[in-house]
C-alpha cells in the first residue's frame, strides 16, 4: 500500500497533521515510537480546553480522534531510515518494516540534554521545569532557581519575576552566560547570581528543597527552571537533502515546507517556539495543509 503521506512522530504536531489529512480523505501512515518529550511532566498547560491535561491523557484523546478516520493508520515503530524512490519515499522502521508514501512530514520533535547535576533529573518535571509559561503558575510566589547553562538566561529571569519575586540565577560555572550589563540589571531587581558550579539538587520524591554547590554552600529553593540543550530526535538531512538552521532545526517556509521537494516539517522538529502543545499542533495543521495544496496542484497538472 502506498500512502499519500507518512508522518514521522506522534506528538501534537504529527497528530494534528494526521487529523487534517485524514479529514481530507488522504491515506496517512502515522509512525510513532511512543516516547514523548513531555512524558516526564505531570501536566501540560496553555492549550485551551486541555489546560492541565496529563500528557498521556492528551495522547489518548488525540489518538482516539485521529484514528476514527479510516484513512489514518498508526504504525507503532521508530523510523530508522528514509529514502527517496522515484516520485515518493520509502521509510524503513527499526523492526524492518517498509512504508511507501508520496509525501513525508517530519514531526518527531526533540530530546533534551539536561545539565549533569546530581538529583536534577529526579526533580525535572516535578519541581524543575523549562518553560515559565507552562509551569510558572504552579510555582508562583515560591523561592525559585534558574539554572542557566544555555543562552537566554536573562530573558528567563525577566519573565520569571511575573510569578515570583524571589529568584536566584545559577550559571553552574558558566559565568559567560551573562554580560556585565545583564548582571547589573539583575542586581537592580534583587536577583542574586551564583557562578559556583552546582553539586546537587537536594529534595525528596522530586520536590526540590535545596541547591548544593561545589564549595559546600547551600541555598533553599522549592522549584525552578532549567534550560536543557535541545537535540533533534531524527536527522535525515543527508538522505533527503533538506537544509537545517543554525540551531539544528529543519529550515522551512511558513507552511512547513522544507528545502527538499515532498518533505515537510512541523512542531519542535522545525524548532517551532515557544515549545508548547498549542504551537506544535498549529504547525502540524499548517504542514498538512501545505501537503494538500502541493498534491492538489500536482494532480491538476497531471490531469
Amino acid at each position: 500500500m502506498r500512502y499519500d503521506c507518512a508522518i514521522v512522530g506522534g506528538g501534537p504536531a504529527g497528530l494534528n497533521a494526521a487529523l487534517v489529512l485524514g479529514r481530507a480523505r488522504k491515506r496517512v501512515a502515522l509512525l510513532d515510537n511512543s516516547k514523548p518529550r513531555n512524558g516526564v511532566t505531570h501536566a501540560s498547560h496553555g492549550f485551551i480546553t486541555r489546560d492541565g491535561v496529563q500528557p498521556s491523557e492528551f495522547r489518548r484523546i488525540a489518538y482516539t480522534e485521529v484514528l476514527s478516520y479510516p484513512t489514518v493508520e498508526h504504525i507503532p515503530a521508530e523510523v530508522a531510515d528514509i529514502r527517496r524512490v522515484g516520485d515518493g519515499f520509502v521509510l524503513c522502521t527499526s523492526n524492518g518494516e517498509q512504508v511507501e508514501a508520496r509525501r513525508v512530514i517530519l514531526a518527531a520533535g526533540l530530546k533534551e540534554a539536561l545539565p549533569d547535576i546530581e538529583g536534577l533529573r529526579e526533580c525535572y518535571g516535578k519541581s524543575l521545569f523549562n518553560c515559565p509559561f507552562c509551569d510558572g503558575w504552579e510555582l508562583r510566589d515560591r523561592p525559585l532557581v534558574i539554572v542557566g547553562e544555555q543562552p537566554g538566561v536573562m530573558h528567563v529571569a525577566k519573565l520569571l519575576l511575573h510569578w515570583s519575586r524571589d529568584v536566584v540565577v545559577c550559571t553552574n560555572g558558566h559565568a559567560d552566560m551573562l554580560t556585565e550589563e545583564e548582571r547589573r540589571l539583575l542586581a537592580t531587581r534583587d536577583i542574586r547570581i551564583i557562578d559556583t558550579p552546582i553539586a546537587a539538587m537536594v529534595g525528596r520524591e522530586g520536590h526540590l528543597e535545596r541547591v548544593r554547590f561545589a564549595d559546600g554552600t547551600e541555598i533553599e529553593r522549592s522549584g525552578g527552571f532549567v534550560g536543557p540543550a535541545l537535540i533533534p530526535n531524527v536527522r535525515f538531512e543527508e538522505a533527503l537533502g533538506y537544509e537545517t538552521t543554525p540551531n539544528g532545526g529543519i529550515d522551512t517556509d511558513e507552511w512547513g515546507r522544507t528545502t527538499a521537494a515532498g518533505v515537510y516539517a512541523a512542531g519542535d522538529t522545525a524548532y517551532v517556539m515557544p515549545s508548547q502543545l498549542i504551537y506544535a499542533a498549529a504547525s502540524g495543521s499548517k504542514a498538512a495543509m501545505a501537503v494538500m495544496a502541493d498534491v492538489t496542484e500536482e494532480e491538476w497538472k497531471q490531469s
